[in-house]
């Protein structure tokens, strides 16, 4: 007996169009990869092609790229934790406690010391109930879309959102109403329309700073809105956790909003908490509803124990009074940094508070060329181009550390200085 017994037998228009050999005079079907090599030289002919870099050592503002060592603005190791010799030590000490892997999900292999008491102390750290760890960012953000809201349901996104966000905005199933970035009148019209309208659920998700603009989102704003039309509030703090607020604690806390103002907050391990993974903090309903129902923590293997343990000596630095210093050291650098590219007449953007700072070529082979010129004076600012941002809003991305000196930004600025007129439009204005 096969195992397609009793099972009817196929029609026969059905063998005909899937059961018939090939005639010797059918043309040979197409080539795949032929499709897929063409669309990749249509990106790098548009300046958009992409290529990963060798990078050896451990993470720090000396790198070395491609063989060549270079003072390196392209981590998002904002406190300078990813190196240092405490958190390294927690991680060997978890291995040789633990193992190198967790073996499984934590809801099928268990829970081990590191992640119950990260978990704890996150929640603490951020004024919650509770906190739960994802095996990243983009799991943490697609599990808490897809498990809050569904067809019938509206989420209210900002324009600039990660594409993690995105994602999980297409995941939910509901209906996604895009507003202009930063824009929290346009979130609260929004909300008002979609209540009027009998939506069954809103939800109001934004970054907190975004990444590649070094923007703030008006948080404040947007919880009085959520609020005012009983919205769930999701805020994305991987770029603020640890660098913004009392303790780090993330521009929520930054600008005075008590934790219950915003429903879930996500932060990042692998930013300023130099290791790996990512967390949601808020209430235990909260938590306890995504243990039922985010996918992406169900059904992946867990973070291995010794990058919680990592992420957790991490986290006890950046809420102490060494994070502090650490934080202010950092703010100091940016603000020098991004007074120097004012002085170049260089156009940048984003806020003063957060430690990234864009300049704008406006063009991806611009952009490119700028970068390879910086990275021939062992500088190593990375070239973003769309996806990732806007056609016309092309940049080098400029990620300051705590691990950087004084001296690190004005070479920096003095490369940069060098490779202005690569970044210059074909009139000579730099824009």
């Amino acid at each position: 007996m096969t195992c397609d017994a009793g099972r009817p037998p196929l029609t026969g228009s059905r063998e005909r169009r899937y059961g018939s050999a090939m005639s010797p005079s059918d043309p040979a079907p197409p080539d795949p990869m032929v499709a897929l090599a063409a669309a990749v030289a249509e990106l790098r002919g548009r300046g958009l092609g992409r290529r990963m870099r060798a990078l050896s050592g451990a993470q720090g503002p000396r790198a070395v790229v491609d063989g060549r060592e270079v003072l390196s603005f392209s981590s998002n190791d904002y406190l300078g934790l990813a190196g240092d010799g405490r958190v390294r030590a927690a991680a060997v000490a978890a291995v040789e406690a633990h193992g190198a892997g967790a073996g499984s999900a934590r809801l099928i292999a268990g829970s081990f010391p590191p992640h119950r008491v990260l978990e704890e102390e996150l929640a603490a750290w951020q004024g919650t109930e509770s906190a739960l760890l994802f095996s990243s960012g983009y799991h943490a953000n697609l599990g808490l879309l897809a498990s809050l809201a569904a067809a019938g349901d509206v989420i209210v996104s900002d324009a600039l959102n990660h594409a993690s966000i995105i994602d999980g905005c297409r995941l939910s199933r509901a209906r996604t109403v895009v507003v202009p970035h930063g824009d929290a009148r346009a979130v609260a019209a929004a909300l008002a329309a979609e209540r009027a309208a009998g939506a069954r659920r809103l939800l109001v998700v934004s970054d907190s700073v975004f990444g590649m603009d070094g923007t703030c989102a008006p948080v404040r704003a947007l919880a009085e809105a959520a609020a005012a039309h009983g919205a769930l509030l999701i805020l994305d703090e991987a770029h603020a956790s640890g660098v913004l607020g009392p303790a780090g604690r993330g521009l929520a806390a930054a600008e005075g909003l008590a934790p219950g103002a915003v429903h879930a907050h996500m932060g990042t391990l692998g930013k300023a908490l130099g290791s790996a993974g990512a967390f949601v903090a808020g209430t235990r309903t909260l938590v306890d509803f995504l243990v039922h129902h985010a996918r992406p923590f169900i059904f992946t293997t867990a973070p291995p124990p010794a990058l919680a343990a990592a992420a957790l000596a991490a986290l006890r630095i950046a809420a102490s009074p060494e994070g502090d210093e650490r934080r202010a050291h950092v703010a100091a650098l940016a603000a020098r940094f991004r007074a120097g590219v004012a002085a170049l007449g260089l156009r940048s953007a984003g806020d003063a508070r957060v430690p990234v700072v864009p300049v704008i070529a406006g063009d991806p082979h611009r952009a490119v060329r700028a970068c390879e010129a910086l990275l021939e004076r062992r500088i190593w600012a990375q070239a973003i181009r769309p996806p990732t941002v806007a056609p016309g809003t092309e940049r080098l991305r400029f990620a300051l550390t705590a691990a950087h000196r004084l001296d690190d930004v004005n070479e920096a600025l003095a490369a940069l200085a060098a490779v202005a007129p690569l970044l210059a439009a074909p009139g000579g204005e730099a824009r």
